[in-house]
């Protein structure tokens, strides 16, 4: 503990991953909120009339009565169409302010790995066990020093491109 208290870097490992993993989740939470689109009160009265067309609609079954269900289904149809038109509308308007701040939120990404490149470049961001580690050793000790007795010296950019994957797969299978 006392280690881990006289050496800040010791802390950079998890500071970077929960920084990059709330970059990964405003991401993608505005990528859903893109997805999915507002819900709006006319379009709701809109899709309650329809539904409610279309019942009365099918409650006429006999040939007499074909005529009626026929304009029914063709009123549906047309309230159908400009609940097309007003949604389109909206997904227009809110496409652009959704790019927008997808858009802002890359440059910011950007700018913050190469800050923290920067930052910690030729710096250990971790000490991980070898034994953990034995295959890909070399691979994340880039730019940080190699290893020595025993221990991994974790690299700033193999650390960034592995919390980044992770908080992505992470984001991802949370429910929102």
């Amino acid at each position: 503990m006392e280690e881990t208290l006289r050496n800040p870097s010791s802390l950079a490992a998890p500071l970077i991953f929960f920084f990059v993993f709330a970059l990964q989740l405003f991401s993608t939470f505005v990528e859903r909120l893109k997805k999915r689109g507002s819900r709006n009160t006319v379009q709701t009265q809109l899709r309650q009339e329809i539904k409610k067309i279309l019942k009365e609609a099918s409650s006429f079954s006999t040939p007499s009565t074909f005529a009626q269900a026929a304009k029914l289904k063709r009123m549906a149809t047309s309230k159908e169409k400009e609940l097309a038109k007003i949604q389109e509308l909206e997904n227009k308007e809110n496409k652009g302010s959704y790019d927008r701040v997808l858009t802002a939120l890359g440059i910011v990404k950007v700018l913050a790995y190469l800050g923290l490149s920067w930052w910690f470049w030729g710096v250990p961001v971790a000490t991980v066990s070898q034994q953990l580690l034995q295959p890909f050793g070399k691979m994340l000790s880039w730019r940080a020093g190699g290893s020595l007795s025993g221990f991994v010296l974790v690299g700033i950019i193999p650390w960034l491109i592995v919390t980044t994957r992770v908080s992505k797969f992470i984001s991802q299978k949370l429910p929102m």
